[in-house]
């Protein structure tokens, strides 16, 4: 007698990854659809030889969703689905689950999990910024500087350092843990070179005394010194002024004034002794002797 004996497979294994925690570091200018972890990294293996799909499961920090995918549920590689922000975050942790039945399946299902980690390094992709400057969007990706003011006196050379609001000439690169060094430069408005900028501080003085009172429009460049291509440029108004050779000063130590009980907000204050005239306070300049 001839006995055939069929074996039926049971699912009783669960699907293996052979690496169950894998680390990628990728710089945050990768491309988008970019390739960040290979099928063949991720595959998982089953005993029981049954078809494995896949899944990617909720992505710490929450920022981060969206931005990873697999290729379909049967091929887990990982690719990049948006462009990175360093700002909004700079590590993810992805979870991708493995299974031996399809999902809703109403088999037994074993289930397998490897953990992914990625480290975005922050890349050179932001020109340098003038600062004070004020953020203009919620991730603070973009900020924008106002120009900076300044006076000198007409025919007069200064070696010192112009004072201007609101504050000196600076530039950071906003990649801040690159912290690319800045160079400066005036590169429009220096009509007669009469102004000159200092590469590494952006300390502005004048070369030669201004002849004319119109005011100075410059332009200043600020480069990183690694990429010219990295550059940003503000505007300087400086402002030709007379100089000031004396110190105004009132021309009375004291003034007397007098009011009457109940008057309304905002009513005159009239000269003691003579309530038909207001209280003047005046001060002269000898700087300017027609005023």
């Amino acid at each position: 007698m001839e006995i055939i004996v069929t074996v039926v497979n049971v699912n009783d294994n669960s699907p293996v990854f052979e690496q169950t925690n894998l680390t990628r570091v990728i710089p945050e200018d990768t491309k988008v659809n970019a390739t960040i972890v290979a099928r063949g990294e991720l595959s998982a293996s089953d005993a029981d030889l049954d078809t494995i799909t896949y899944e990617l499961g909720p992505t710490a920090p929450q920022d981060a969703d969206g931005y990873f995918a697999i290729k379909g549920i049967n091929n887990p590689e990982i690719s990049l689905q948006k462009a990175l922000n360093y700002e909004k975050f700079h590590v993810a942790r992805l979870v991708l689950y493995a299974r031996d039945r399809p999902v809703g399946s109403n088999d037994t299902t074993h289930t397998a999990t490897a953990t992914i980690n990625i480290i975005i390094e922050q890349a050179d992709t932001r020109s340098p910024w003038f600062l004070p400057c004020v953020f203009i969007n919620t991730d603070n990706s973009i900020c924008i500087s106002s120009p900076y003011t300044g006076r000198v006196n007409i025919s007069e050379v200064s070696k010192e350092p112009l004072i201007l609001e609101p504050g000196p000439i600076h530039a950071i690169d906003p990649d801040y843990t690159l912290n690319e060094k800045i160079t400066y430069r005036i590169v429009g408005g220096n009509t007669d070179e009469v102004f000159s900028i200092d590469a590494d501080t952006g300390n502005l003085t004048t070369n030669k005394a201004p002849t004319s009172p119109d005011s100075y429009l410059l332009q200043v460049m600020a480069t990183q010194v690694n990429n010219v291509q990295k550059y940003s440029i503000v505007s300087v108004e400086i402002k030709v002024i007379n100089k000031s050779n004396h110190a105004p000063y009132f021309e009375s130590r004291i003034y007397n004034g007098m009011v009457s009980a109940g008057l309304a907000p905002r009513s005159f204050v009239f000269r003691a002794g003579d309530p038909s005239g207001p209280l003047m306070i005046t001060a002269v300049d000898e700087d300017f002797s027609n005023v």
